[in-house]
C-alpha cells in the first residue's frame, strides 16, 4: 500500500502545470497590406467583421495599419524596433571616450618607463639627453 501511495505522489509531482508566456503577435508588411486590401474590397454588411473574426484581429489594430499606410506606404507598415532609438553620435562618442581612456593609460605607462630609464641612467652615471630616450622608445 505504501508503494501505491508513493506512486501517486510521484505522479502528482510530475503533472505540474507550466504556464506558457504569451507572445506578442507580429505581422509582416505584406500581411497588413493584404488584410487592408481585403477590407477595402468588402462591400456587404458584416463582411469586414467576419474577416476580422476569421483573422483574429481588432478594428483598432486595422485603424492603426491604415494610418501607417497613409503616412508611409509599405515602409510605414514594416516593423519598427521598440524602445529608445540608438543615436549614432552617442555610440561614436562612447567609442572615442574608451579609446581616449586607453591611450591615456598607455601614455602614463610610457612616461613611467621613461622616468625609470632616466633614474637608472643617473645611477649608472650615464648622461642621456631627452632626445636619446625618445629615439630608443
Amino acid at each position: 500500500m505504501s508503494q501505491e501511495q508513493n506512486g501517486k505522489s510521484e505522479e502528482a509531482e510530475t503533472q505540474t502545470e507550466v504556464v506558457v508566456k504569451a507572445k506578442r503577435r507580429q505581422h509582416s508588411a505584406e500581411y497588413k497590406l493584404r488584410i487592408l486590401r481585403e477590407i477595402d474590397d468588402c462591400k456587404g454588411k458584416g463582411e469586414v467583421g467576419a474577416l476580422l473574426r476569421k483573422e483574429g484581429l481588432y478594428s483598432s489594430l486595422v485603424s492603426k495599419w491604415r494610418e501607417q499606410r497613409e503616412r508611409g506606404g509599405e515602409t510605414g507598415l514594416s516593423e519598427h524596433r521598440r524602445g529608445p532609438k540608438v543615436d549614432a553620435n552617442a555610440v561614436e562618442l562612447a567609442r572615442l571616450q574608451r579609446e581616449n581612456k586607453r591611450l591615456q593609460e598607455q601614455l602614463q605607462r610610457a612616461e613611467l618607463i621613461i622616468d625609470v630609464q632616466k633614474k637608472v641612467a643617473r645611477l649608472l652615471g650615464v648622461t642621456l639627453a631627452d632626445n636619446d630616450l625618445s629615439k630608443d622608445s
